[in-house]
């Protein structure tokens, strides 16, 4: 299993989309929260969907996943929001560590 994780979910708006990511960097839930203008194209209810939304990638610790997936699920405006969880299987170890820093106990 992946130490770290890379959770995507998305929102119906920049503001909620910022709402959101500045919610679960407060909570350490994700080291870093990266927001990005996207359009989705989807079924719901029976209907072809073309939407503008916003896309949340959480950089964050294995270990924050339970945490972080019911924050979101208690925050998002969506009935069934995206949450994708994708493991982290290399990159820069400082980047890493500093991940590690950030979703850890509160220092002090």
């Amino acid at each position: 299993m992946a130490d770290h994780v890379q959770v995507v979910t998305t929102t119906d708006s920049e503001e909620s989309a910022a709402e959101l990511a500045r919610g679960i960097v407060e909570a350490r839930l994700g080291a870093c929260v990266q927001v990005v203008p996207i359009r989705s194209f989807y079924v719901w209810e029976g209907a072809a969907q073309d939407d503008p939304e916003w896309q949340l990638q959480i950089k964050t610790a294995d270990g924050r996943v339970e945490a972080l997936v019911s924050h979101i699920q208690t925050h998002h405006d969506y009935d069934v929001p995206e949450i994708i969880v994708t493991p982290i299987i290399g990159g820069n170890p400082d980047y890493l560590s500093w991940v590690d820093e950030e979703t850890g106990p509160a220092s002090g």
